[in-house]
């Protein structure tokens, strides 16, 4: 009989933190859906730490840092969870974040309870994607501070990237060769595929959040680029930036294509017989772009009050209209080029 705990833990509680990421973890294979769930819960309770704009940075990094401890293996700390539940879990406005936060002490004993390679690989997801929440409190001022700081290089946003995304699409594909015999051939390559993957998303996020991001101090595009268009951070909040920033934007959005273009090959290359697998993977290349498209089609994309982001009915409706094609790779193809042309259509 399942422990109810986890039962929990990895239905209501996750479908009531992971909105959208739910359909994708409902459609993966059974096997690999405990350990996929488990890090995003404790990535999500992580997240929720570093995003408590009411408690100081640097009490956060802290609390952090212990949690990262946690996962990996030291020695559980009630005052630890005490203070998560304080400091913390009270300060949430969705009663499932604090929740989860609550229940941080079964989701540790679940983890311990996975299989050793499946236990190794939660560990290490969570412990990078830690990484970059801790490279956002080191390096952004306090949301209150009134300033904001940009990354310096295009190669800081990259590596930013990759800890907050590249490297989940590294554990999927690792889960993947573990749990599914057959369904990842050339798996080198389908690791680099994989975090390009991941980096596609994230740039979709940081171009379709910006203008959010800016208010609360949090620059991620690069100075070096902004220089190069006669910008400051400090401008991206004029009443015409999103016009002054545009083409920068097309620069980016050029580049997150390109990462597109290998996440739509990691899906094809998975083969047809793994249909739930390729819709686990189809869906967020889709939301992607249509994303990006809504984003290039947006004048005001650095209001925070007009964000590209698609309805729920737009959501479903593309999950609905990838059922016909999941299993074709030539309609996907069609789709997915059809998708490039109309978003470079926009940029000309």
């Amino acid at each position: 009989m399942r422990d109810p705990s986890r039962a929990f833990l990895l239905g209501p509680l996750l479908k009531g933190v992971s909105r959208s990421f739910y359909l994708t973890l409902r459609v993966l294979p059974a096997r690999m859906r405990d350990p996929v769930g488990l890090a995003y819960l404790l990535a999500r309770a992580a997240d929720t730490i570093a995003d408590t704009s009411l408690i100081p940075p640097h009490r956060r990094l802290a609390l952090l840092l212990s949690l990262r401890g946690q996962v990996n293996g030291a020695t559980a700390d009630a005052a630890l969870a005490d203070s998560i539940a304080t400091e913390v879990a009270g300060r949430q406005e969705q009663s499932d974040e604090r929740i989860l936060l609550e229940s941080l002490g079964p989701a540790l004993a679940v983890l311990a309870q996975l299989e050793p390679d499946d236990q190794q690989a939660v560990r290490q997801i969570v412990s990078t994607l830690s990484e970059g929440m801790e490279f956002d409190l080191r390096t952004f001022p306090d949301e209150r501070a009134g300033r904001i700081v940009a990354l310096g290089e295009p190669e800081a946003l990259d590596r930013y990237t990759y800890l907050v995304a590249g490297c989940v699409g590294e554990f999927w594909t690792t889960m993947t060769a573990a749990h599914m015999p057959g369904a990842i051939g050339m798996p080198d390559t389908m690791l680099r595929r994989g975090i390009r993957f991941g980096k596609a998303l994230q740039m979709t996020n940081v171009l379709r959040d910006c203008g959010k991001d800016l208010r609360i101090g949090r620059c991620y595009l690069p100075a070096t680029m902004l220089k190069q268009y006669g910008l400051r951070p400090q401008d991206l909040l004029l009443p015409d930036a999103s016009l002054r920033a545009r083409a920068l934007m097309r620069e980016l959005v050029r580049k997150t294509l390109e990462h597109f273009c290998e996440a739509m090959a990691y899906t094809l290359a998975i083969p047809p017989r793994f249909i739930r697998l390729r819709l686990a993977c189809l869906w967020p290349v889709l939301i992607g772009m249509e994303t990006l498209l809504l984003l290039v089609r947006n004048d005001d994309w650095l209001d925070p009050a007009k964000t590209s982001r698609l309805p729920r009915s737009k959501v479903y409706r593309i999950i609905a209209y990838s059922l016909p094609m999941v299993l074709s790779n030539s309609l996907l193809r069609i789709w997915f080029a059809r998708q490039m042309r109309n978003i470079d259509a926009v940029m000309r």
